[in-house]
């Protein structure tokens, strides 16, 4: 049997991917989708673009420092202080690597960058001679590739092989491209391109037609051994190509592709939670590979198909994608033994007053569910652990409302071992909620999104709560759960408040250190 060749999966989503509008994460979020990047067998994790921002750079040498498995990236324009910037920021890495980038195609040229072919291939050249002073390992990529004039393409290719880039890319930066067209690009590189055997030839492409994962496949059919990706297909505009569907297309048809890539698949599934859960962004319900709805059958054929024989119906196993079937794990009688193993299971390396905290709530929904999934645990956990100083939390909350009497609301919130009670009416209860919140708290936020979705089935299902809150010039996302929707979003409101004063308290402690420097 012909051996496999390996794909690289490059994954861009704390850089390409955090640049979707709102998507945008703080310096521990984007570490712990880093630590499950890691464990999911990602080769190359671009952190960010350090010159952009001090939080960007910040956030790149904290993953730099603390990722030891996966190569870890940093991306630069074609500029000696982008370069510097990058060097810097991944100065702690292990495994590191720069993506130097500048446009080549006629409009960009003309019309963003204001100079001709030459200039722009000196600039390539310089800029990689630079990079190669400081960097073993020097991706390129000539920015929209795909509309770029084929000639220029290899001779701007060629050149900065020479000068030491170890992979080109070949972008479809603004999904522009076909399958066909995309694919046989590729194979025109290999075939037009004198040295580029002495590169890797890597693939990004975006999703604006709805074409960037087939044409990544198509580029791997034809050559391409590294595809930039994202979880969930974040990204600009309409995102990326997905990174759980280019890996499960290449597992699952390895008989046409030949090739395959060390992702850890069994770990998709909740990475993917943790991207949808930090950047809000809900993963659409018939998403493939993730969605809710992927290993479900409705059709009575289907479900008569699938219980005789799986493979009638599903090419893949859901367990394969670590997709949570409906199994009951614990109940209320269940130890605290039990339920910290299950944890452990899950992924989850909690600290022992964390395991303590979630532990009374899992009793306490308990007590209300008969039965408690793995989905139920997530919840939990994820919901009792987001803000690890809870400058506010929930006691009480009692809601009346109906259809034809005014919504009231009672909130009773505690600080600093000292409770606070507060009752409001509103337009609906959770309007009533969040104003008794606002009057409690003394801060205002403007509600820019609001959604909510069942975790698990059945008529007790924890309800998650979704926010995306603005207060003056700072957006929050946050998170609540419970089987009360009205208890969810006063939770995920209350989460989004303390997180804005984390936020502002950090501000202020960083300004003070800085005066004193």
């Amino acid at each position: 049997m012909k051996k496999k060749d390996k794909v690289i999966i490059f994954d861009t989503t704390l850089r390409d991917g955090e640049q979707a509008p709102g998507a945008s994460m703080n310096e521990q979020q984007k570490l712990d989708v880093a630590f499950a990047m890691e464990r999911l067998g990602v080769d190359i994790i671009e952190a960010g673009f350090p010159v952009i921002s001090d939080g960007d750079f910040n956030s790149v040498k904290l993953v730099a420092r603390n990722i030891k498995k996966s190569t870890v990236c940093g991306l630069a324009r074609s500029m000696k202080k982008d370069i510097d910037a990058a060097a810097e920021s991944l100065e702690p890495a292990r495994q590191k690597r720069i993506h130097v980038f500048l446009a080549t195609s006629k409009i960009h040229m003309e019309h963003k960058l204001r100079k001709n072919m030459d200039e722009i291939l000196k600039m390539a050249v310089d800029a990689v001679k630079y990079a190669r002073k400081k960097f073993d390992n020097i991706e390129f990529s000539p920015e929209d590739a795909s509309r770029t004039d084929r000639e220029f393409l290899f001779r701007i290719l060629e050149a900065v092989i020479n000068a030491g880039a170890t992979t080109v890319n070949i972008p479809d930066t603004v999904g522009y491209s076909i399958p066909s067209e995309y694919g046989q690009l590729i194979m025109d590189i290999r075939n037009n391109v004198p040295n580029i055997n002495k590169a890797v030839i890597s693939v990004h492409c975006h999703d604006d037609l709805g074409l960037s994962v087939a044409n990544s496949l198509a580029a791997v059919k034809n050559g391409a051994r590294q595809v930039e990706c994202t979880i969930n297909g974040i990204g600009e505009r309409a995102g990326n190509a997905s990174m759980e569907e280019i890996v499960m297309s290449l597992k699952t048809r390895s008989d046409y592709y030949q090739c395959a890539t060390g992702i850890k698949t069994k770990e998709i599934c909740r990475v993917s939670r943790i991207v949808s859960k930090y950047t809000g962004f809900v993963v659409a319900p018939n998403k493939a590979i993730v969605g809710h709805n992927a290993f479900r059958h409705e059709a009575g054929i289907h479900q008569d198909g699938v219980l005789k024989e799986r493979s009638t119906y599903e090419i893949m196993k859901p367990e394969d994608v670590g997709f949570f079937g409906t199994g009951l794990v614990l109940g209320k009688h269940s130890g605290r033994h039990a339920f910290k193993d299950r944890l452990k299971k899950l992924g989850f390396a909690l600290k022992e007053a964390d395991v303590d905290q979630a532990f009374d709530r899992f009793k306490s929904v308990a007590d209300k569910k008969k039965q408690v999934f793995d989905e139920d645990l997530i919840a939990i956990v994820e919901d009792e652990v987001q803000i690890t100083e809870n400058t506010w939390t929930l006691d009480k909350l009692r809601a009346l409302s109906g259809t034809d009497i005014k919504s009231d609301v009672e909130v009773v919130l505690s600080s600093d071992g000292k409770s606070y009670t507060m009752k409001h009416s509103g337009d609906g209860p959770i309007d009533a909620c969040y104003k008794a919140i606002e009057s409690i708290v003394k801060l205002k936020g403007q509600l820019i999104d609001y959604s909510i979705h069942s975790v698990t089935k059945g008529k007790d299902a924890l309800g998650e709560v979704t926010v995306k809150v603005k207060f003056k010039d700072r957006i929050v996302i946050s998170q609540g759960a419970s089987t009360d929707i009205v208890e969810a979003s006063a939770k995920a409101y209350i989460h989004a408040i303390n997180k804005v004063i984390s936020l502002d308290s950090f501000s202020r402690a960083k300004k003070k250190s800085v005066k004193k420097e």
